[in-house]
């Protein structure tokens, strides 16, 4: 799941950040905060799937151009990205399971075919999908779309998990956090105990960390009735946001250790 990088791989991969537990916890953050910012543009704001789809696709092309075109990695722009990345997956997820009536299982099954269509035309064209080497702006850009369809499937089949409308599982949302919080937990066991490829458990870890922060969203933003706890969206956004800053800052200085010099 962590795919640890020497200072020779990090000099060639300076546009991601070091994948560490530091790194786990901010993702799951910014997914947190990309459910409760989502919901807060398109609900509490009353302005609907699609503008609110249109609006955060405009945030999120803004920020992977500026990503792209800077020439180190910094922390503050990567992370605003893939909050950009979050927060449009909510959106257009809700979009085409409930605007456009695919539901759940649809909606899942037509994003699953996106992401490994993504993946497979990065492989092919690059010869791996290893974090270590985005340091073009070819790779950069396969990187960036295969995270949007990863955080829209995410969103998606939490969804499919907790809700039991539209073709749901209706595990609730604090089942579904277990749920993904389980198979995240076994995801680390094989990182730890097995020799299966660090690259294929990053992309599993990095998809299931998605549908657990959308879940733990529903469960904080959702009203009693639903199975949440009607904590303000406005309100949740904000004190997530200023986690991640923090940690962001607190991540950034310990990634400027000393990095281990082996590699799995």
């Amino acid at each position: 799941m962590i795919e640890v990088s020497t200072r020779k791989q990090r000099a060639n991969a300076l546009k991601v950040p070091a994948v560490t537990l530091g790194f786990w916890i901010v993702k799951i953050a910014a997914t947190t905060l990309g459910e409760t910012g989502g919901d807060w543009v398109t609900m509490s704001l009353n302005l609907g799937y699609l503008i609110g789809t249109a609006i955060f696709a405009l945030l999120f092309t803004g920020f992977v151009t500026a990503q792209i075109r800077f020439d180190r990695f910094h922390p503050l722009l990567y992370w605003a990205t893939i909050i950009a990345t979050t927060t449009v997956g909510t959106t257009l997820a809700d979009f085409a399971d409930r605007s456009v009536g695919l539901g759940y299982g649809g909606g899942v099954a037509i994003i699953v075919l996106g992401l490994m269509l993504s993946l497979f035309v990065w492989y092919r064209v690059e010869g791996t999908v290893s974090v270590l080497t985005v340091s073009t702006r070819r790779v950069e850009w396969f990187y960036w779309i295969t995270i949007l369809f990863s955080q829209t499937l995410g969103t998606a089949l939490g969804d499919w998990v907790a809700d039991g409308d539209l073709g749901g599982l209706g595990f609730g949302y604090e089942g579904g956090a277990l749920i993904f919080g389980g198979i995240l937990v076994v995801v680390c066991a094989l990182y730890w105990w097995t020799s299966i490829s660090r690259t294929l458990l990053f992309w599993l870890a990095f998809v299931l960390t998605r549908p657990l922060g959308a879940t733990l969203g529903d469960l904080f933003d959702k009203p009693v009735a639903q199975g949440g706890f009607a904590f303000s969206r406005l309100n949740a956004s904000l004190v997530l946001l200023a986690f991640m800053v923090v940690a962001v800052w607190f991540v950034s200085r310990l990634d400027q250790r000393p990095e281990p010099t082996t590699h799995p």
